[in-house]
């Protein structure tokens, strides 16, 4: 291995490592997010400051700082979603007052409260990670949000989650792609024919089914991991397509299976379309399985069968 070689995959093995994406985001997303977040964000300010004043607004907005990235930047992450930005900093709100109330050492009261917002989540199926600063506010907070007892957890914290939710389904209408929440975004249909000759293309099911029995967690709903994967097989087809033979009429052609499987096939006749891949060929099988059958297909499903192309010895005049 060349010392270039060694480099970049020393390179490579870092960025693995580091969890650097291999890619940015596309076209104006940063932009479309960061103006995004600028407004939602404003709003969420205003209405704590109007409701409990610049310094106890100081320790609730962070919280809803955090969650305000997520739900602009990553509409379609799982923690973005309305149940865990509602419940999980509600949930976390509730977690951090009791904590405030029965524990009298601060230091103590703050850590509790975290790890029981993460316990809480994790059973209401509603992690969202700014919900541990919304649990510690109301722990630190001061006089302003400990006067609000368990109230604190419907105003400021539900009613800025709510107006963050409403700000981010209205302001990213728009755009078909990142809409929220994600179950209203609206794919481009694959083409057709494209997905994957080999595998059939899983539901959503089969996919939850898959993540549960390799036990991960993946920061999409398994919804778009089904049109990633969808696309990533169409994706594959479709270069596979591009190195594919141009078969032809009168020229003949094996599979280049072994045993009884093999076969080959003579294109006698076709009929041509506006799409090339579409044209329709008409062949006999000229030796091999299914010898002397005659039938026909697409050219690009012709083209899929062929394993080379079969030059037949001529016989001596």
């Amino acid at each position: 291995m060349s010392s270039r070689s060694t480099l970049k995959h020393g390179l490579e093995h870092v960025r693995e490592l580091l969890g650097i994406p291999h890619r940015g985001q596309h076209g104006g997303e940063p932009w479309v997010a960061s103006v995004g977040g600028l407004l939602g964000i404003a709003i969420v300010v205003a209405v704590t400051q109007a409701m409990l004043g610049t310094e106890a607004a100081v320790f609730v907005v962070p919280s809803l700082g955090a969650a305000a990235v997520i739900v602009f930047a990553a509409p379609h992450s799982q923690f973005a979603q309305p149940w865990p930005l509602l419940a999980g900093n509600m949930l976390s709100a509730l977690v951090g007052v009791l904590c405030q109330l029965v524990i009298p050492e601060p230091t103590l009261a703050g850590a509790a409260a975290v790890g029981g917002a993460i316990g809480v989540m994790h059973l209401a199926r509603c992690i969202h990670p700014p919900g541990g600063a919304t649990a510690l506010a109301a722990v630190v907070g001061g006089p302003a949000i400990h006067e609000l007892g368990f109230a604190y957890a419907l105003y400021p914290v539900g009613l800025n989650c709510l107006i963050l939710a409403a700000a981010a389904a209205l302001f990213n209408y728009p755009f078909p792609w990142r809409r929220y929440p994600a179950s209203l975004t609206h794919y481009a249909p694959l083409p057709p024919g494209r997905g994957g000759s080999g595998y059939p293309r899983p539901s959503d099911d089969q996919v939850r089914e898959a993540m549960d029995e390799l036990n991960v967690v993946i920061d999409v709903s398994p919804e778009e991991l089904r049109q990633v994967i969808h696309h990533a097989m169409s994706i594959a087809q479709r270069n596979a397509d591009s190195l594919l033979p141009q078969v032809k009429a009168g020229h003949f052609y094996c599979n280049d299976r072994p045993g009884q499987q093999w076969s080959v096939r003579q294109i006698i006749d076709e009929h041509r379309s506006a799409n090339p891949d579409q044209d329709i060929v008409i062949y006999r099988v000229v030796a091999g399985k299914g010898l002397n059958r005659t039938g026909s297909c697409t050219r690009l499903e012709f083209a899929r069968w062929v394993g080379s192309e079969f030059r037949p010895r001529r016989k001596p005049s």
